[in-house]
């Protein structure tokens, strides 16, 4: 039977409970511009009846407050999470592909910027036209050569920035690793000081919403999958400890394993991929098992693979063929997507993937055939490999270095390779047959120069030029030898030569009698400059155009791509936007409904203070008049 102050203890509960319900209102508008704080909330329920031995069998003791807890919806913290790895990914590209655009634009555009290629081209071929009629003027000749240095100074200065925003990029790699490092400790050791308090029966509200902002920025980075599942007890498995067991993974592969976490770490690679990479770009490992960390897989996404695409993008036309031979020391390749010269994009020295293992080439040689075209190409390697793996090696697929599927800073370097070997051959030829103001033979006018010393490749093994001993119209031509594929937009330069001395420059063909003398002309005559005059835009030099086109084609390769990251940044960022609006109707902290629950709750602790006011007097009557 209830004792004749039950009446105070049913208030004070009602009491305690408004009380409660006043704090944590208090708390979360204290909250309300706090980031990834969550709504909190106070479930109450009815407290147990006492049993009466009434006619009415009990009566009710009050309100009992079970428990504060956030208020978060993980359907809606899945779909933002998913959503952002998408949103990352664009976002990263766009940052980047606006830079590369921006190292491309025309200064004759934009008065902000200097002057790009078209606006150089022209003028090249403008002073060339000057030629015509003063060719033996040393002052004109120099006008052009200086013009044609520009050209050449023009693709060093683009290729040197490309270089340098893809060693940007490689440390930003290395930053983001050491970053999700350090998010996967923080939730480890989140997760562990959660489970503590939880075992104890509170609720680790504010811990969660530390570790779903932490999951929030790696969601960005790359693709996460978040599962807690509840602790039992092991030999009562319909009875929970209060504990969870908390895993993430990225890509697919477990980062964080509850109380522990896998690092991952940055390996710079021994050889390059691409022939104009810098040295010492990043691969990604895992840093217990060395296992490879694939960034750039189809499954992937977030700002991580952005950064690889951006940096290693080739636009899977890195060399790729069909190992046909195999010796101790060498692979020989046929059937390979690269048949020209100006399209070799593949290092001196690096690396062949097949079977899913690495070799390492240290040289290379390519075969030709009469028209010049590379039929195929045979790898020395820097260790020798035995009778088994050889026959495994056979008749199989082979890639030089990486395929990735998007048009990055190696795609853009090797157009521009291409270009200028295209052009610099077409050039140099016609050069090759003339002769200088002395009525010397003239050599190779666009060279490559060597980045370490005052020498110079001038072209002098350029395949068509080659001859084979045994007469069948076939060649062979190293990877150190003097030809073409030296040549990119790294290095490329006028002769040094050409110029100190302009004369060396040649205007007029070489002609001779038919008795074999040469016809001499005079300093003025021009006609190799009306042959030079159509590589500007009458001969088909660069994706089916003129040489004038090459801005054309880059252009639009980088505007529809950066089109396409503006795009999507922008539908995922409204997507985002709309899944958050949604997260925060469920978990956001709203002033005014703070407002009406803070009246609610005043109104509820009033009417609890009223009962015990009222039972207080019931009281005082009931001892003063009665003498209980």
């Amino acid at each position: 039977m209830p004792s004749s102050f039950f009446g105070l203890n049913v208030a004070y509960t009602g009491l305690n409970a408004a009380q409660a319900s006043i704090n944590t209102t208090a708390n979360n508008i204290s909250n309300v511009q706090t980031k990834g704080y969550s709504k909190q909330k106070v479930y109450v329920s009815a407290a147990a009846s006492l049993r009466a031995y009434q006619r009415f069998g009990s009566t009710g003791t009050g309100v009992s407050v079970d428990s504060v807890k956030q208020i978060r919806d993980e359907y809606y913290d899945t779909k933002f999470w998913n959503n952002q790895a998408g949103l990352g990914l664009y976002e990263k590209k766009l940052y980047y592909m606006e830079q590369i655009q921006n190292y491309y634009t025309d200064g004759s555009l934009s008065a902000t910027t200097n002057a790009g290629f078209t606006t150089i081209f022209s003028k090249m071929f403008n002073s060339l036209d000057n030629l015509k009629t003063k060719a033996g003027d040393s002052a004109a000749r120099n006008e052009f050569i200086s013009d044609a240095q520009k050209l050449c100074t023009y693709f060093n200065s683009t290729a040197q920035r490309m270089q340098d925003l893809q060693s940007s990029i490689n440390d930003e790699i290395k930053t983001t690793v050491d970053n999700i490092n350090a998010i996967s400790q923080k939730i480890a050791l989140l997760n562990k000081q959660i489970n503590i308090i939880e075992m104890e029966k509170g609720y680790a509200n504010e811990l969660r919403d530390t570790r779903a902002v932490l999951i929030d920025e790696l969601s960005k980075i790359a693709p996460v999958e978040v599962n807690e599942r509840q602790v039992v007890n092991s030999n009562y498995q319909d009875q929970v400890t209060g504990a969870t067991y908390y895993t993430v993974k990225i890509n697919g592969q477990l980062l964080v394993d509850n109380y522990d976490y896998n690092a991952l770490a940055c390996k710079a690679r021994e050889e390059k991929y691409n022939q104009s990479d810098i040295d010492g770009l990043y691969d990604i490992v895992w840093g217990a098992t060395g296992a490879t960390f694939d960034a750039t897989a189809a499954s992937m996404g977030g700002e991580l693979k952005a950064m690889f695409e951006v940096r290693d993008g080739n636009n899977n036309e890195n060399l790729q063929g069909k190992i046909v031979d195999v010796t101790a020391t060498s692979f020989t390749v046929t059937n390979t997507n690269i048949t020209d010269v100006d399209f070799m994009n593949m290092p001196s020295r690096g690396t062949i993937w097949c079977n899913n293992t690495e070799y390492t080439y240290t040289s290379f040689t390519c075969e030709t055939d009469d028209k010049g075209n590379i039929t195929s190409y045979t790898f020395q390697l820097d260790k020798p490999i035995g009778a088994d793996e050889q026959s495994k090696l056979r008749n199989r697929p082979m890639v030089v270095g990486d395929c990735v599927d998007y048009m990055g800073i190696p795609y853009y370097m090797n157009q521009m390779n291409t270009f200028l070997r295209s052009f610099a051959e077409a050039f140099n030829k016609l050069q090759q047959t003339g002769i200088d103001a002395d009525g010397n033979p003239m050599g190779s006018f666009f060279v490559a120069q060597y980045a370490s010393s005052t020498d110079e490749y001038d072209m002098t093994d350029e395949i068509s030029d080659r001859k084979d001993d045994a007469g069948t119209g076939n060649k062979q031509l190293s990877s150190a030898d003097n030809f073409y594929y030296q040549l990119t937009a790294v290095n490329v330069a006028v002769a040094k030569k050409t110029q100190k001395d302009p004369d060396i420059f040649a205007t007029q063909s070489k002609k001779v009698n038919d008795d074999g003398s040469e016809i001499t002309n005079g300093v003025d005559t021009h006609d190799l400059i009306d042959l030079m005059a159509k590589l500007q835009s009458r001969e088909e030099l660069f994706r089916g155009g003129g040489a004038d086109t090459f801005l054309q084609c880059i252009y639009a390769d980088i505007t529809v791509d950066t089109q396409e990251c503006e795009i999507f940044t922008d539908n995922y960022t409204n997507i985002s936007t709309t899944i958050d609006n949604q997260r925060q109707s469920v978990s956001g902290v709203d002033e005014d409904e703070e407002a009406l629950d803070l009246i609610k709750f005043q109104n509820a602790y009033n009417l609890s203070s009223k009962c015990i006011s009222v039972l207080s007097e019931m009281y005082d009557q009931l001892i003063l008049r009665t003498g209980v």
